[in-house]
């Protein structure tokens, strides 16, 4: 029994010494996760952007009228196609194991990319049927607090992992 309990304590002990390698994360992998998502979610973002402009332009010049229905199905389908690529970035985002030093950060990250999702989802209903120009304008500025935390979680990261 006292060989099972030494051989128990001893491999505790390695652990909290950070032998057991296996039980580490892979600090090259996150970091390239992070990076390849942000990078696809900027890329998804110039996508839409041109979409977004046209239903932006037409609310600041009181032309909401001249879209036609074809062109607020466009748009809705673009901006639907985005969310669901973006659903899949949360998705990445939420299954990462963060480092030790950054779960803090990486929390903060993981949350306000679901706010910039929710953002996102609020401004495709504010284009559905009938648009409304204040749930719109609401959702954009979800979207731009969430992307300002989005930025600063992975500024402050980037300093604390490249510490070391």
């Amino acid at each position: 029994m006292a060989f099972f309990l030494s051989q128990k304590y001893a491999k505790i002990d390695s652990l909290r010494k950070g032998e057991n390698l296996s039980m580490r994360v892979d600090l090259g992998y996150y970091i390239q996760m992070i990076n390849q998502i942000i990078q696809d979610t900027e890329a998804v973002g110039e996508k839409m952007n041109p979409k977004f402009e046209e239903v932006k332009k037409a609310i600041e010049d009181n032309q909401l009228a001249a879209l036609s229905s074809e062109q607020l199905a466009e748009i809705l389908a673009t901006f639907n196609e985005g969310i669901q690529t973006y659903k899949a970035y949360l998705a990445k985002l939420q299954g990462l194991k963060a480092p030790a030093r950054v779960i803090g950060l990486h929390k903060k990250l993981v949350a306000a990319y679901q706010k910039y999702v929710q953002g996102c989802l609020d401004m495709i209903a504010s284009l559905e049927g009938e648009v409304d120009v204040e749930a719109f304008n609401q959702a954009e500025q979800h979207q731009d607090e969430a992307t300002d935390t989005i930025a600063f979680a992975i500024q402050r990261m980037t300093m604390l992992l490249m510490k070391r």
